[in-house]
């Protein structure tokens, strides 16, 4: 449902439980903010591999988005409460294939992630621990449904959610956006003799498209997660449009990814939402919690138009129904 077109959104719901997560009290923040808080290697600082990010809508659902290698699985201290997992693709950075033992091992440039996941991925195991659903587009809820399954989880906890489609987890919907990049399961998440053909063929098993999503919060705060994609049309008949976003998760990481010139035209032309958070930077972006000069996140940063927030790791981020920071902004 876009924005335009949904009656009665309830502004600041009351009574939603705040959860202390790292280096920002909320104490400021509006009882109906959206809060968001990034998961990443090293605490106050935005590092090479860092992907995850947790919302939180007022009503207190809390959604874990491409948990990739820098959640300390399941029992991270940072993690609390989690009643939806994201995945926008299959690449292990996001998925999962690996991750770290606990923050701030190695370097911002070099994290290290000793504990290996597979076949399972670190995705799955925490939704298997904290009884999360795993929402997911394309082909991909087969491929969760059975590794739920695998891992003692419930393989009903694998929902789908496909394009101009609609789910509604917790009070908050859910929809899948196309993205431009791949999205093929390597033969190390897989068992059994087709991972052995797969991997001696040096090819992937595929799983459909990649996606990105669009959250419409309970207080109608929509917000973009761009997965891993190039420049799309969507991005301006979908998600401008259709949805109307008002903050936007982008990656800027470049070869892989929208490079950051690339991502500032998506937002500046196409989306042109209150505020972004830059996303997959694929570089340490920051020292002492300060933007360095001379990185894609900096040069990000001098070319957009709306206000860009550096995702530092357990700063908590707070916006309100319109997409305007209200605390934790730098």
């Amino acid at each position: 449902m876009s924005k335009q077109s949904k009656p009665g959104v309830l502004k600041g719901i009351v009574g939603g439980f705040f959860l202390s997560l790292g280096l920002v009290s909320l104490a400021t923040a509006a009882e109906g903010d959206v809060k968001v808080t990034p998961l990443g290697s090293h605490d106050g600082e935005f590092c090479v591999l860092d992907r995850a990010m947790v919302f939180e809508d007022p009503n207190g659902t809390r959604i874990l988005y491409d948990a990739g290698r820098t959640v300390a699985g399941p029992h991270d201290p940072r993690l609390g409460n989690i009643d939806v997992v994201l995945v926008s693709h299959m690449h292990g950075d996001h998925l999962g294939d690996r991750r770290i033992k606990e923050t701030n091992a190695g370097n911002c440039g070099g994290p290290e992630f000793p504990v290996v996941t597979l076949p399972q991925s670190n995705s799955v195991d925490i939704a298997v621990k904290k009884q999360a659903k795993i929402v997911t587009g394309s082909e991909m809820p087969a491929f969760f449904a059975t590794k739920l399954e695998a891992a003692g989880g419930d393989p009903a906890n694998s929902m789908l959610v496909r394009f101009g489609g609609n789910l509604e987890v917790g009070g908050v919907a859910i929809t899948t956006v196309p993205a431009a990049h791949s999205n093929g399961v390597s033969p190390a998440f897989l068992t059994g003799p087709l991972a052995e053909h797969l991997k001696a063929s040096g090819v992937s098993a595929s799983v459909g498209a990649p996606t990105g999503y669009v959250l419409t919060f309970s207080n109608g705060l929509v917000v973009y997660l761009s997965g891993d994609t190039g420049i799309t049309a969507e991005q301006k008949l979908v998600v401008n449009d259709h949805y109307r976003a008002e903050l936007v998760v982008m990656n800027i990481g470049d070869t892989y990814t929208t490079g950051p010139k690339e991502a500032a035209y998506v937002i500046n032309e196409l989306i042109k939402p209150k505020a972004v958070i830059a996303s997959h930077a694929n570089e340490p972006a920051t020292s002492g919690g300060e933007l360095r000069e001379d990185t894609r996140t900096a040069l990000f940063r001098s070319l957009v138009n709306a206000p860009m927030h550096v995702p530092l790791s357990g700063h908590t981020i707070a916006f309100n129904g319109d997409g305007r920071c209200t605390a934790g902004c730098d």
